[in-house]
């Protein structure tokens, strides 16, 4: 039996079907969590998404569960070690959302930059024509930093190729000198990053090391009225001093696709998007996690991790695993930041 946490294109519930009994949630909400554990009691398989908190307890619950399927490329909300100890893949989607989050990062950056919002909010609210009102600034030839150069920091640097920006990268990883060379990507420290961009993209994921990376003292740094976007987590920002120096007219805009209350991993994370954030309209772009919100791509996802469970059951090694059920733990990709 396959459990789908989450509503799927029907072409994914006729590939499963064909071989699984299928237990699909088509509504458009997350299951409570006592009815996905009751769902998931009996399964053979699991396909998850960002909103699922997958952990020891949940484990303990699901004896025959041979693999947790991630429609999703960031795991956090996935206990890996709990599934290893149990001998339950965990497989993860690597590139498909790349592309399309990268994009989203580009729209973002330029929607903040130009007053994308404020001046269609101008517009319908009796616009009387042309006033020397909502002057933005150009990316064209601008500093443009980017933290976390994995697979999405390069492709957010290769869209802005055609900006002339200079473009920094900070990662604990250096991305190999050709590749950089390429991408006309530079790198620097993070301290130097903040303090040289004109707008800092955060492509981060959430790992220990990450969190609240961009804190108070961080973002006090930047230089004046730079942007701030956010693509990657929500919690490598800290929303309370986004918040702060916003008001206090440090930061020049703050975009984000992410939110602390998204990352479930965190035990204290908070209830919702940060309501003081929220009220600052004219400084800042928001969208709901919109970043591979793309037909195609949704559906390639929900492909590659529905290929992840019948390849499974079928006794057969997963693609994109991070882990395996000998204990060890797979180097499928890079550092994850």
């Amino acid at each position: 039996m396959v459990v789908l946490t989450h509503r799927v294109h029907p072409e994914i519930l006729d590939l499963l079907g064909r071989v699984c009994e299928v237990v699909p949630n088509q509504d458009n909400d997350s299951l409570p969590a006592s009815e996905l554990r009751r769902r998931a009691a009996d399964a053979d398989a699991l396909m998850a998404f960002m909103p699922d908190q997958i952990d020891a307890d949940f484990l303990d619950g699901c004896p025959r569960l041979q693999v947790v399927a991630g429609a999703l490329k960031g795991y956090d909300n996935i206990d890996v070690d709990a599934c290893t100890e149990r001998g339950i893949w965990l497989t993860r989607v690597e590139d498909l959302l790349t592309e399309p989050t990268a994009e989203l990062a580009l729209g973002l950056l330029i929607g903040l930059a130009r007053h994308v919002t404020s001046g269609d909010r101008r517009v319908r609210d009796g616009f009387p024509g042309w006033r020397p009102v909502l002057y933005g600034r150009t990316l064209i030839g601008a500093t443009i930093g980017i933290v976390g150069a994995g697979v999405l920091g390069q492709a957010v640097a290769r869209l802005l190729g055609g900006f002339d920006a200079r473009l920094l990268y900070w990662d604990p990883q250096p991305v190999t000198p050709s590749k950089a060379s390429a991408l006309g990507l530079e790198r620097v420290e993070l301290t130097e990053l903040l303090t040289h961009s004109d707008a800092v993209v955060v492509c981060a994921p959430l790992v220990p090391d990450s969190l609240h990376l961009l804190n108070r003292e961080a973002l006090a740094s930047m230089r004046p009225g730079a942007l701030l976007v956010n693509v990657g987590r929500g919690s490598v920002v800290s929303e309370d001093a986004v918040t702060e120096l916003l008001r206090g007219g440090h930061l020049g805009g703050y975009a984000a696709d992410v939110f602390e209350f998204e990352d479930l991993s965190r035990h204290n994370r908070p209830d919702g998007p940060h309501p003081d954030l929220l009220e600052l309209n004219e400084q800042t772009l928001f969208t709901p996690h919109l970043g591979s919100a793309v037909a195609t791509a949704r559906l390639a996802i929900e492909e590659h991790a529905a290929n992840a469970i019948l390849k499974v059951l079928a006794g057969k090694v997963p693609e994109g695993a991070v882990n395996n059920p000998n204990r060890e733990v797979l180097t499928t990709s890079r550092s994850p930041l």
